[in-house]
């Protein structure tokens, strides 16, 4: 049944306080906030008790979604735009039309499921195939290389069938958020969207938070063959994607491709096939977003921020925070022309489940990337060299960042291997900053237990 439960405009419940310091009193000591550690984003706010996590509000000076009015999502929602949602039929409902902008408050009980119809029975590939007469056997037939060319783009018959049935899958499990919301995983639930996407396009003011996002996936991947010296299977979908959206604040999620790792992907015309996107993309002159306390996981193109190098100029502005970073093959993220501050992360680029990684941080598009005060953990043969990537035109400055508990220019290291050297200098000095920590050195077991869907209570 789809819920409107009870009136949430209510004084919270003690137990739904934002609790992510378990081991830290609420009470800091003014030497403690002085310091700068966390001072006035977590559980320190000193309205904490008064503000549910449904209604909670970005916190002043946090990252750029802070800037001008802020991010302040659903928390003016009434009772009749408040809802609990726990089917892929609900959650639809309750988003209503994309163009509303009335706040709403969505809480998400358990995971849903995007591949499921509107009576909650599951759908597969097949079931979107059907009727279109796209089948994978005929599309290999029809494009393979060897009879088809590697000049020019699949066209005919079977790419208007597979586009076709992309489109009945789209149609499925593409969420489109409307602004004024925040969505939020209910805690104690295992809260989650598995196989979907939420798209925050040209709209203002969203909140995500406490959700866990899994296997995002492109039933019907278009083969390239003119991407790259030896084409691509290229895939629709991220898990959350951003495109022209403003003040938007993604906090405490999970994102991971489990269970289906890319290592279990087959291999057509030699390449492999692709059925993951990525993780959170910001692109498409997207302005004004804090990510601050997620997991990303098992993926390999994870967050993308500028969609071409001919985005968006005067855009792009992200602040990223106090993330966890692990088994990711490469964009964590890559920037493109934006002013993007990178702090307090955690980085662990040991392989999981088959994710190699490539780097972490790609500047490139003249992007003005500030990393400040971050953690790498690189396993033994690993190199230094290798955390960073660029194409000679961005910048990354910052300090303080540490490898295996050491300082180190990532920078010098970088560029001492490569020819196309990052710049070091940038054009704006972040003051968004609240809760920066100058010291990256706690923060593998700082963020070990406060990270991720399932933390807030």
């Amino acid at each position: 049944m789809f819920d409107r439960p009870l009136k949430d405009s209510s004084v919270a419940a003690p137990s739904h306080r934002r609790s992510l310091r378990k081991r830290r009193a609420l009470a800091v000591s003014a030497a403690v906030v002085a310091a700068g550690a966390g001072a006035g984003v977590f559980v320190m706010n000193a309205n904490a008790d008064a503000v549910d996590l449904y209604h909670q509000t970005l916190t002043a000076k946090d990252g750029w979604a802070a800037s001008g009015t802020g991010t302040t999502g659903g928390a003016k929602a009434d009772s009749a735009h408040t809802f609990t949602v726990s089917t892929r039929a609900q959650l639809v409902k309750a988003l209503g039309s994309a163009s509303d902008t009335t706040p709403r408050i969505i809480k998400v009980k358990g995971t849903i499921d995007a591949n499921t119809d509107d009576s909650g029975k599951k759908l597969t590939c097949a079931d979107y195939a059907s009727g279109t007469g796209y089948a994978l056997s005929a599309y290999l037939k029809a494009y393979d290389p060897a009879t088809y060319g590697r000049s020019k783009l699949p066209a005919g018959t079977q790419e208007k069938a597979r586009a076709a049935a992309q489109a009945r899958q789209a149609k499925n499990i593409v969420f489109k958020v409307p602004a004024n919301t925040s969505i939020v995983g209910v805690p104690g639930t295992n809260a989650g969207i598995t196989g979907g996407m939420l798209q925050i396009q040209n709209v203002d003011n969203v909140i995500v938070r406490n959700l866990a996002f899994s296997a995002t996936e492109d039933c019907f991947p278009q083969w390239d063959p003119t991407d790259g010296d030896d084409g691509n299977w290229n895939s629709d979908y991220d898990s959350v994607t951003l495109r022209g959206a403003t003040h938007v604040w993604a906090d405490h999620n999970t994102f991971t491709d489990a269970p289906h790792f890319d290592k279990a992907n087959p291999k057509y015309f030699g390449r492999e096939y692709q059925i993951h996107d990525g993780a959170l993309d910001i692109t498409k002159g997207s302005d004004l977003v804090t990510v601050e306390r997620n997991r990303f996981t098992d993926h390999d193109k994870t967050m993308l921020i500028g969609s071409s190098d001919t985005d968006s100029t005067g855009k792009l502005r992200v602040s990223l925070h106090h993330n966890v970073w692990k088994g990711i093959v490469q964009r964590a993220p890559l920037t493109r022309i934006g002013q993007v501050h990178i702090y307090n992360n955690v980085y662990d680029t040991t392989t999981v489940d088959g994710y190699a990684p490539l780097y972490s941080i790609n500047s490139r598009a003249k992007a003005q990337v500030v990393a400040q005060a971050n953690y790498w953990t690189v396993p033994s043969g690993g190199k230094v060299a290798k955390l960073l990537s660029g194409d000679g035109t961005g910048s990354v400055a910052g300090s303080g960042n540490l490898v295996n508990g050491t300082v180190t220019d990532l920078v010098a290291a970088y560029n001492a291997a490569s020819s196309k050297k990052i710049k070091t200098t940038v054009n704006w000095t972040p003051t968004l900053t609240a809760g920066l920590e100058t010291s990256a050195k706690n923060l593998p077991a700082e963020l070990a237990d406060t990270t991720g869907a399932g933390v807030l209570k």
